[in-house]
């Protein structure tokens, strides 16, 4: 059955089973991963457990893409924004399973509250969907732009030698610019200023207690 032809139930149906693909499974990527290759990295303990912390942001960040995306998809109004939104979702999951492979290799696990962000993302996602396509692909634009200066700053904080890390954060950096650039080209707005300082707290709020929870 192709997008077209799926009911709102199917959708919904198919949301739920992403979602708990997303949090409970291992993903999968179709890209292989920038880390594969990269020097080994002698990490002390107090430098493994700072990447780790890093990767486990970054982790909780790409479950909460997935959500915000098929948030905004599920209630897109055009076929072409749904189309554009689902194929960035896929690209995003690349990042999804980078990351947990990466926390698997410093011996740390992704966030315990996975869940809760899905959930809490998913929301917002169809609540800017809901606002209209333009309004939807602004917050894609936004989102974009403050995932890249985290991963900027990111990558300036973690251990030097952790070469692996840094080629994923790196390739996730391109592909987030590259995402912001596609939806503003695509006729995306300028979201008003508290909606950007709001999505900015929300974003503060989950970095900070996805380094340790």
């Amino acid at each position: 059955m192709s997008a077209r032809q799926l009911s709102p139930l199917d959708r919904l149906l198919a949301n739920a089973d992403h979602a708990l693909r997303t949090i409970a499974a291992t993903p999968h990527a179709e890209r292989p991963s920038p880390a594969a290759g990269a020097p080994r990295a002698a990490l002390d303990e107090d430098e493994r457990q700072h990447a780790a912390g890093l990767m486990r942001i970054n982790h909780a960040g790409e479950v909460a893409a997935q959500a915000l995306y098929k948030g905004q998809a599920l209630v897109a109004r055009d076929e072409a924004t749904r189309a554009r939104l689902e194929r960035a979702a896929a690209e995003e999951n690349d990042h999804l399973a980078w990351c947990q492979e990466r926390l698997e290799s410093l011996d740390a696990r992704p966030s315990l509250l996975s869940p809760i962000w899905y959930a809490g993302s998913f929301a917002i996602g169809a609540l800017a969907g809901l606002a209209g396509d333009r309004w939807s692909l602004g917050f894609v634009v936004e989102t974009e732009r403050q995932v890249e200066a985290h991963l900027d700053h990111h990558l300036a904080e973690l251990p030097p030698e952790d070469h692996a890390s840094r080629a994923v954060l790196e390739r996730m950096k391109d592909d987030e610019v590259r995402h912001a650039d596609a939806a503003r080209e695509a006729g995306g707005a300028e979201l008003p200023r508290p909606v950007r300082i709001l999505m900015s707290a929300v974003s503060k709020l989950m970095t900070r207690t996805a380094y340790r929870i």
